[in-house]
């Protein structure tokens, strides 16, 4: 890659660059640079580009040069939007390297990083914000698209570039943005509104003494008002405007009288938007101290970093790893001007350790998740380039942030299947992202977890990794007390009530007449997880994807988990008549349902997706539960991610099955990692805590080992299984996911393409098999593995592997076939 400072350049040189659209583009396209914008070109900065007949995009330079293309004649580019790049040479790096790890396409790459207002297209509609403040200054240019705007309500961009009759208008468009004027299509979806706070400010005309004074003379007989003026006066010391609940508080005159002052031109409204990033002003101070395991762990922590970029924390639940995060973080923070990035597995559900992390770094703290908005993400995103945030938080998506001086990665929960993007592509690792990141910017990484992946455990077992281990629990307090109680046995003695074991029933009521709280895990959501009909065996289907439908009362129909179809509940079997129509499996719901019947008097409240829906749905069930409001709290895997909940004494797996069933190479590590986490919720304070599993299967070794807390144990098992079968660590896995429509153009294609790669890799290649869901949103589905083992030149392998797919996707009987790679599936 060549690149040039702008003022190298003679001012009449001809000038190309190369440009990444926001699109799945097997290359990058070439562009021209008008003589005038030379000396504006910079790798980095966004420029408008025509690409297509048509269409109109925001695309950034990621190569300045003086050769043009050979292949086809550079078009020009429309003009260049940014007075400083938005994107760091790093970055450019680290989206090239998941581009060619992930093997995906570099647009694919920029679609995911960059928030949506910093990438418009000639589709993109613009609307006008409904509180947008009519005192703000604009130009000629962008009174007329607001004019427009007003009457006609939405704009595409190719539409504002016919109503101003030129291509140049994304300069114009970027300023009504950043000025808060207009909204762009994603966001009105999300229905974003900004924190506006009104603001009050005196006429100018009443800063002469002799004007206010006739002014107190005619606000005598209006005692209120002037109560209004008196207080703006005494808050107004640095002439700047006055916030009007602060005015209101002092003055005590009602928002009547601040009107009245307002209709009179007394005062005049400014409404103003205040960073939507929760600020807070305290002080950054750290006021506690470790306890001996926890110093111990961060000595040889900062030990293994002398040699080792990567340390795995591998610390049973509750041994107080994040605290020593926080004082590594500390250290950072004191002693360098670096950013620290805190990757949190789903930044939703770890609320507490936000808070936490918050409480002790203050304003220099960031939390950056796709829940954000994208005015958000565009504040966020700057403030990053400037430095202005020491630590950010954040979910997978934070690798792609432009730090600045990046020096320390923590992972919490590293072993966490979320840290994997499955759709769209990149379909990336972020903990392995992150590693790659660090890399660049010469950083320390810490991966912490109380069950770590097996590959990472291995990798620090093998040197490659520093490894610090935390066996005892903070404070002392002992791992919960585990039991194991069989549904068999207990089915047999008659025993269970509805879907809860004897042993369990009773370590609820001793729980709750304690006043002592109860988490019940149940990792299916909805109410029956299938209906069928007694008499002929029907099932209903979603019409879409090869699945039986999930029945939920709530909303009195059946619902498809994969693609979100929903239909009307079944009571007649539409197949043969019959009213038989019975509910197997349960889910959250009908746990909630069968609780309320056997105790009516306690608080109950359900976590799964279906009542977290709303922005504010999850943090008001665990603020319910952190202030005991709730006695009871019913939930899927959410309950197992990072919850701290000091009166939380019991954990009851209601069907741990479900889990170890699964047909997956990971699924033991899986059950293990998620039954360990759920269990490690119980007793983190002063009490030890009580574990209930209920399985029919209650020999099973991975119960086992949950039980008796031995994740060494665990991993020989594993690790012995995957070196005899050749799976992970001992191998790279790629994944192909052939789709198509039609079944038997699908079969032909996946059979030719497997038959191709068998030609050239061998027996590394699996497949083509139809995958445990063999149709979603009406493609079916082939899937083929590639099994590489670790001498396997990878490299090699993918350059094959995309010269072979862009062969099999240009055949002409295979064109409408979808091929996507899904590089370590896992």
């Amino acid at each position: 890659m060549i690149a040039f400072e702008p003022d190298i350049f003679a001012e009449r040189e001809t000038l190309f660059v190369e440009v990444i659209l926001p699109l799945s583009l097997a290359k990058n396209y070439t562009y021209r640079i008008p003589f005038d914008l030379n000396s504006q070109v910079e790798i980095g900065k966004r420029v408008v580009v025509q690409f297509g007949k048509h269409k109109i995009y925001t695309a950034l330079i990621s190569n300045i040069t003086t050769i043009p293309p050979t292949v086809y004649e550079a078009k020009y580019i429309i003009d260049i939007i940014d007075a400083e790049p938005v994107v760091t040479p790093l970055q450019l790096k680290f989206w090239q390297w998941m581009t060619d790890y992930y093997m995906c396409n570099e647009g694919d790459v920029m679609a995911a990083a960059l928030p949506a207002s910093l990438k418009l297209a000639s589709e993109t509609i613009l609307i006008l914000r409904d509180d947008y403040d009519e005192t703000t200054s604009v130009t000629e240019k962008e009174e007329i698209i607001i004019s427009t705007l007003k009457k006609q309500q939405r704009l595409t961009v190719n539409d504002v570039s016919k109503l101003l009759g030129q291509k140049s208008i994304y300069p114009i468009i970027n300023q009504l943005l950043a000025k808060e004027l207009i909204l762009v299509a994603e966001e009105v979806i999300q229905k974003y509104k900004p924190l506006l706070k009104s603001f009050i400010i005196l006429n100018d005309f009443y800063n002469d003494e002799e004007n206010l004074k006739q002014l107190f003379a005619l606000l005598e007989r209006a005692p209120k008002q002037l109560d209004a003026l008196l207080g703006y006066l005494k808050l107004n010391k640095a002439g700047l405007p006055i916030s009007k609940e602060d005015l209101l508080e002092e003055s005590n005159c009602g928002a009547g009288a601040l009107k009245a002052l307002t209709d009179k031109e007394v005062f005049t409204v400014l409404k103003r938007p205040v960073s939507r990033l929760s600020a807070n002003d305290d002080d950054f101070s750290i006021n506690f101290n470790l306890n001996d395991s926890q110093q111990n762990a961060l000595s040889k922590i900062n030990e293994s970093f002398l040699e080792k970029d990567v340390v795995l924390l591998h610390g049973v639940t509750a041994s107080g790893k994040t605290q020593v995060y926080i004082k590594l973080i500390e250290n950072i923070i004191n002693n360098s001007d670096g950013q620290v990035l805190f990757l949190l597995p789903e930044i939703a559900l770890t609320t507490q350790i936000v808070e936490r992390i918050k409480k002790y770094f203050g304003n220099s703290i960031g939390v950056y998740h796709s829940k954000f908005n994208n005015s958000e993400r565009v504040e966020i995103w700057n403030k990053v380039k400037q430095n202005a945030f020491k630590v950010v938080l954040g979910a997978r998506s934070a690798v792609f942030l432009p730090f600045q001086d990046l020096k320390l990665i923590v992972i919490d929960e590293e072993h966490e299947p979320s840290y994997k993007q499955y759709d769209p592509a990149p379909r990336y690792q972020a903990r392995d992202s992150a590693i790659y990141l660090s890399h660049l910017h010469k950083a320390k990484v810490v991966l912490g977890s109380a069950t770590p992946s097996l590959e990472s455990y291995y990798n620090a077992l093998n040197g490659k990794y520093g490894l610090v281990e935390m066996h005892e629990r903070f404070g002392g307090v002992k791992l919960p007390n585990q039991q194991v109680v069989s549904i068999s046995e207990e089915t047999k003695r008659k025993t269970m009530v509805s879907y809860f074991s004897s042993v369990l029933i009773k370590d609820i009521d001793l729980a709750l007449s304690k006043k002592e709280q109860i988490v019940l895990f149940q990792n299916r959501r909805g109410y029956a997880t299938i209906l069928i009909c007694a008499t002929c065996g029907y099932t209903p289907k979603c019409v879409n994807c090869d699945v039986s439908l999930t029945y939920h009362k709530s909303s009195g129909k059946l619902h498809c988990h994969y693609c979100g179809y929903q239909q009307s509940s079944v009571n007649i079997c539409p197949a043969c008549g019959s009213v038989h129509v019975e509910q197997k499996g349960f889910g959250t719901e009908r746990i909630e349902e069968e609780l309320r019947l056997l105790y009516p008097e306690i608080t109950i409240a359900r976590l799964d997706m279906d009542t977290t829906r709303t922005k504010n749905g999850l943090q008001q069930i665990l603020s319910d539960f952190q202030d005991k409001k709730t006695d009871i709290l019913i939930g899927t895997q959410m309950v197992a991610k990072g919850l701290d909940f000091d009166n939380l004494s019991l954990i009851g797996v209601i069907n741990a099955d479900t889990l170890l069933g699964y047909p997956d190479f990971r699924a033991y590590e899986r059950s293990y990692q998620l039954l360990a986490q759920v269990a490690g919720r119980a007793g983190r304070r002063a009490e030890q805590g009580n574990v209930c599993i209920q399985t029919y299967d209650a020999d099973n070794r991975i119960i086992k080992q949950v039980v008796e807390n031995d994740y060494h144990g665990m991993y020989n098992d594993e690790i012995l299984e995957r070196e005899k079968f050749l799976y992970p660590p001992f191998s790279r896995m790629i994944f192909l996911y052939i789709k198509h429509k039609d079944s038997n153009v699908l079969d032909n294609a996946s059979l030719a393409l497997a038959q191709t790669l068998k030609a050239k890799f061998g027996p590394r290649v699996l497949g083509p098999e139809q995958p445990l869901v063999s149709r979603v949103r009406n493609l079916y589905i082939k899937q083929i593995i590639i099994k590489a083992d670790k001498h396997t030149a990878i490299n090699k392998v993918k350059a094959v592997l995309r010269e072979t797919l862009t062969q099999f996707n240009a055949t002409k009987d295979f064109k409408s076939v979808i091929t996507q790679i899904d590089v370590d599936p896992y």
